[in-house]
């Protein structure tokens, strides 16, 4: 019987990465940040349709990669935003948070009195989900083998 291939899975809480014991820890790095892109472009798109329709815009796309500094962008030129894999290893209302600030941009680009009353407006409790996203680490890995 042929052994299944690198994966990683979730069960009552823990994460294990399955991988052979002589993988190179780039590669099991790499399989890990493939499993976080996944999981918020499985999450994402649900949530950007329902803020879309409060907030009574559209999104041409969005992206997810690996960033250092921040939890999301968007580039008004192409209506995209970008979230940040990290977002993955974050509570589901800290994802939302990022998408509702960063759809909220296609409606004010800055962040003026007006984008704060739109944001107002949509999350009320934003605010409480910006500090908790703050207070955590954008990058927080732990090996153990």
């Amino acid at each position: 019987m042929a052994s299944a291939g690198p994966a990683v899975q979730l069960k009552h809480n823990w994460m294990y990465l399955r991988a052979r014991p002589a993988e190179p820890h780039q590669n099991k790095q790499a399989l890990l940040e493939a499993w976080y892109r996944e999981q918020i472009k499985i999450t994402a798109p649900p949530l950007i349709a329902h803020w879309e329709k409060i907030l009574g815009v559209k999104l041409q796309r969005f992206f997810v990669r690996r960033m250092k500094t921040k939890w999301g962008s968007y580039t008004p030129s192409t209506r995209s935003i970008r979230l940040n894999t990290n977002l993955a290893k974050k509570p589901r209302d800290c994802l939302e948070y990022v998408i509702v600030h960063e759809i909220a941009h296609l409606l004010e680009p800055t962040h003026n009195a007006r984008f704060v009353a739109i944001m107002d407006r949509a999350m009320p409790q934003w605010r409480q989900h910006r500090q908790q996203l703050n207070q955590l680490p954008i990058r927080h890995e732990h090996w153990t083998y």
